[in-house]
């Protein structure tokens, strides 16, 4: 276990035992990019779930689609393609190439992006988050892990979650139980 996700594991109790596992590079292929190794792990640990009541953690192939990356993803690059037809884009993805990799959603409607560009170093993407209204971007520069310790101990607060995000009081649901 690296040593953020253990930091993450202090904060938020893990489920049981996950009883699946994933083909990471089927997985890939049908995302056509590398995953960031602290997600996989992330996912490994604790699979697709709900995250103190708003947060919905993605995970591939998830049974219950809400919660499925690939599926997610896809929707999400073919909404954004729409929507940037009438509104601006972030500036990161003004350079061609760049693709958006959606991770999480919430119960409100923000999504958490991955930022991937050509030949980048999957471990080293930044995650954007989209508000509700689709107006609005935020950019942290850490992994999935990183950004998700930061925000549950407060040490980072984003103007677009819900204020009430996190609770006081950390709790996972895998996605497995709902």
């Amino acid at each position: 276990m690296s040593p953020e996700l253990s930091q993450l594991a202090e904060l938020l109790r893990g489920p049981a035992a996950l009883e699946r596992s994933w083909d990471w590079e089927v997985v890939e292929a049908e995302l056509r990019t590398a995953l960031p190794t602290d997600y996989r792990e992330l996912v490994e640990a604790y699979g697709g779930g709900l995250l103190d009541e708003y947060l919905l953690l993605l995970e591939p192939g998830c049974p219950n689609d809400v919660y499925d990356l690939v599926k997610i993803s896809a929707e999400r690059e073919e909404a954004n393609d729409s929507l940037w037809q009438f509104e601006d884009r972030p500036a990161e993805m003004e350079s061609g190439g760049n693709r958006l990799i959606c991770w999480a959603t919430t119960d409100n409607g923000e999504y958490l992006y991955w930022l991937v560009q050509s030949a980048d170093n999957p471990d080293s993407r930044p995650t954007l988050i989209n508000s509700e209204s689709g107006e609005d971007w935020e950019r942290y520069d850490m992994t999935v892990t990183q950004f998700l310790t930061a925000v549950l101990t407060g040490e980072i607060r984003s103007e677009i979650l819900w204020d009430r995000f996190p609770l006081a009081a950390h709790e996972f649901r895998p996605a497995r139980e709902m």
